[in-house]
């Protein structure tokens, strides 16, 4: 099943949803989607913040499609599918408008990486996130950077390397991916309420001027991710990935 995006703009405010059986996970279809929803979103002159968040309450995002990278069998696939999230990451951050992520539930991978993309992330106690790459045989390259700049290198170093165990929201809170955590979904959502009415409500020049200072120097990520795709993409051919793949899948 391709999922859904679904968009509801309300008072300058737009709210997509994404849904997927698969724990909210992003095959290249969807991802896509997700894709032109920014673009067109940060063209809109109705908008101002965007919300963005998964269906459900256990899991925000599995990450990128496993059966799709499964699928791939030359360099030029591993290139391709690692690309779906660094053109993702680079749509978020060049998007006009600020960026708020809802995080009902856990995040794994890709994920981690969309969430760093936001410019400001509420959560629950149940948002856990986890990088599992290194576990079989690639890494959470094509994400680094956007990690890199929300937590520093030496949480990113420690999120990567601890690849089959999950840390706390509170954690992700601790090293700045996450601005505000709450026991329930109420609560968070009640403060979501509140602040995206007052970003609405100020001057849209000073909030795009704002987004741009946010992201300074980035502007060389349109290149630098889609290396990164490349490094994946040749590492998930290699024999050490295949087998670590058929073993997880067993």
């Amino acid at each position: 099943m391709p999922g859904t995006i679904h968009t509801h703009i309300d008072h300058y405010i737009a709210s997509i949803t994404f849904s997927h059986p698969q724990s909210n996970s992003f095959p290249s279809e969807l991802l896509q989607k997700l894709i032109d929803t920014f673009d067109r979103l940060s063209t809109d002159d109705k908008v101002r913040v965007i919300i963005l968040q998964s269906e459900g309450e256990k899991t925000f995002c599995a990450g990128a499609s496993f059966d799709e990278l499964l699928a791939v069998k030359n360099i030029e696939d591993g290139k391709k599918f690692f690309s779906g999230f660094a053109d993702l990451i680079n749509a978020m951050r060049k998007c006009s408008k600020l960026i708020i992520g809802r995080v009902q539930g856990k995040s794994v991978g890709g994920g981690v990486g969309i969430l760093a993309s936001c410019d400001y992330v509420f959560a629950t106690e149940a948002a856990d996130i986890k990088l599992s790459e290194l576990s079989i045989g690639i890494g959470p390259f094509v994400i680094a950077p956007a990690l890199e700049r929300k937590m520093g290198i030496s949480a990113f170093s420690e999120l990567s390397l601890d690849a089959k165990n999950w840390k706390t929201a509170y954690w992700a809170q601790k090293k700045s991916l996450f601005n505000r955590v709450f026991e329930t979904i109420r609560d968070m959502d009640e403060g979501i309420d509140f602040l995206s009415l007052q970003l609405s409500r100020y001057n849209p020049e000073a909030l795009l001027e704002m987004k741009k200072i946010f992201w300074e120097g980035t502007d060389h990520w349109d290149q630098l991710l889609i290396e990164r795709a490349e490094i994946s993409g040749k590492l998930v051919l290699s024999d050490f990935t295949k087998k670590a793949l058929a073993n997880f899948r067993s």
